[in-house]
C-alpha cells in the first residue's frame, strides 16, 4: 500500500508539473518583429478594423473623444464584469511605455508585459493570427493618440474565474485554432483576415459553450448577448440574404436594404467599418457571402 501511495504521489506531482507547464503564459520569439518598422497610416486601418476605440474609449465617448483610449467600459458576462483598460499613450496609466513586442504578446498570446494571462474578454483568441507587420503598424498609430491618466479599473470576477493561471488551460482548449472558412483567392483571404482576425466578428456573432469557447460548428449563427439581455443576429448568407452591394452599403451608412438604421454596439462597428478602404469592405462582404 505504501508503494502504491508513493506512486500516486509521484504521478500527481508529474501531472501537476505538466499542467503548470501547459498553462504558463507564452510570448512571441525575440526576433518575431525583427527588421520591421511601423507605418502610422497603415496602422490606422488596423486600428479601425480591430475596433480598438469601441472597447477602450471612455464610456459614452463620441467623435474625437473616441481616440482617447482611457478605458473604463464595462462588459458583463456569465463570468463577471470585465472593464476595458486604459491603452492610451500615458506611460503609467496606459501603454505608453510598451514596445511593439509587448503589444504582440498581448494580441497573440494574451500575455501582459509582466507575464500574466489576460482574460479572453480581450479577443486575443481571434487576434492571435495578426500579421507581425500589422502589430508594428498598429503600435506606430497608437503612439500618435492622446495620453490619459485615468487608472484602469479592476475586473469584477469572482472565484474560481479570478485564478489567472487557469486561463492558460482555457487558451489550450480554445485559442490557437485554425481558420474556419477556406480562402481560395486573394479577396476571400483578405476578407477572412479582416473578419476572423482583426474584426473578431465571431466573438459576438457565434455562440459559446459553458466555458466561454466559441462553438465553431455554429459559426456566425447568432448568439445571446453575454450580459443576458438581447442577442447578436446570425450573419450567415441564409439568414442575412443580402447582396455584396447591400453589405458594402451597410458598412458605409449603417442602413439596411430596407432603410432601417442599425443600433446598439453595431453603431460603433459601422463607425469603424466606414473608415476602411472600399476594397476591404468588399472583401468582408465576400467572406460573409462565402460562409457555408
Amino acid at each position: 500500500m505504501g508503494r502504491f501511495l508513493r506512486l500516486l504521489i509521484v504521478l500527481a506531482v508529474f501531472m501537476g508539473a505538466v499542467a503548470w507547464w501547459l498553462t504558463a503564459p507564452k510570448t512571441v520569439p525575440d526576433d518575431f518583429l525583427a527588421g520591421l518598422s511601423g507605418d502610422q497610416e497603415a496602422g490606422e486601418v488596423v486600428f479601425h478594423a480591430s475596433g480598438c476605440a469601441s472597447c477602450h474609449s471612455a464610456p459614452d465617448a463620441s467623435g474625437e473623444a473616441m481616440l482617447v483610449l482611457a478605458g473604463g467600459r464595462g462588459f458583463a458576462s456569465p463570468f463577471g464584469t470585465f472593464y476595458a483598460p486604459n491603452i492610451s499613450t500615458d506611460p503609467v496609466a496606459g501603454i505608453g511605455d510598451w514596445s511593439a513586442t509587448d503589444l504582440a504578446n498581448a494580441m497573440i498570446h494574451g500575455t501582459s508585459p509582466d507575464g500574466q494571462h489576460y482574460y479572453p474578454a480581450f479577443p486575443y483568441a481571434s487576434y492571435r493570427k495578426i500579421a507581425p507587420q500589422d502589430v508594428v503598424n498598429l503600435r506606430a498609430y497608437l503612439a500618435t493618440l492622446p495620453a490619459d491618466q485615468t487608472e484602469s479599473r479592476d475586473h469584477d470576477v469572482g472565484f474560481p474565474f479570478n485564478i489567472r493561471r487557469s486561463l492558460g488551460g482555457w487558451k489550450v482548449l480554445f485559442a490557437g485554432k485554425d481558420y474556419v472558412q477556406p480562402a481560395p483567392d486573394a479577396v476571400l483571404e483578405r476578407g477572412r483576415y479582416l473578419v476572423e482576425v482583426l474584426g473578431h466578428c465571431a466573438e459576438c456573432h457565434t455562440p459559446r459553450n459553458a466555458l466561454g469557447g466559441l462553438q465553431r460548428d455554429k459559426w456566425m449563427e447568432g448568439a445571446p448577448h453575454p450580459s443576458g439581455k438581447g442577442s447578436f443576429p446570425a450573419i450567415t448568407p441564409s439568414k442575412l440574404q443580402w447582396s455584396q452591394g447591400d453589405l458594402v452599403a451597410f458598412f458605409q451608412s449603417g442602413l439596411t436594404p430596407e432603410f432601417d438604421s442599425t443600433g446598439g454596439e453595431m453603431t460603433e462597428v459601422i463607425d469603424n467599418l466606414r473608415q476602411l478602404p472600399v476594397s476591404d469592405q468588399e472583401a468582408i462582404a465576400a467572406y460573409l457571402l462565402a460562409l457555408d
